[in-house]
């Protein structure tokens, strides 16, 4: 069987939302802080873009990674909710709080 689901993850906790493109989350090893995949917020909005993100995702929240690679040491990754439904980008850019700086 093959399965149409891009969400091919680990499964972790939300312990601090950073800012509108920086999480730490954590399993029950390690403590691992990501950047968010595809995100560029004004600086203007960032105040509202984290504030969105924490009250979608609020701390202890469980979460699934997509990882897509590093930049200066950091994992850029998408982070969807554990039920696949909600992803953060998804939701900063239908918002309009981030412009979709995905390549095509």
């Amino acid at each position: 069987m093959i399965f149409n689901n891009p969400v091919i993850v680990n499964s972790a906790e939300i312990l601090q939302i950073k800012s509108s493109n920086t999480i730490l989350v954590g399993d029950q090893n390690r403590n691992l802080t990501i950047g968010l995949f595809c995100v560029d917020v004004n600086e203007n909005d960032e105040l509202k873009a984290t504030n969105l993100l924490k009250s979608e995702f609020p701390r202890g929240s469980k979460v699934k990674i997509k990882p897509f690679g590093f930049k200066e040491n950091v994992l850029l990754a998408k982070v969807f909710n554990v039920k696949g439904t909600k992803e953060m980008t998804e939701l900063l850019v239908a918002k309009e709080l981030t412009r979709n700086i995905c390549p095509s």
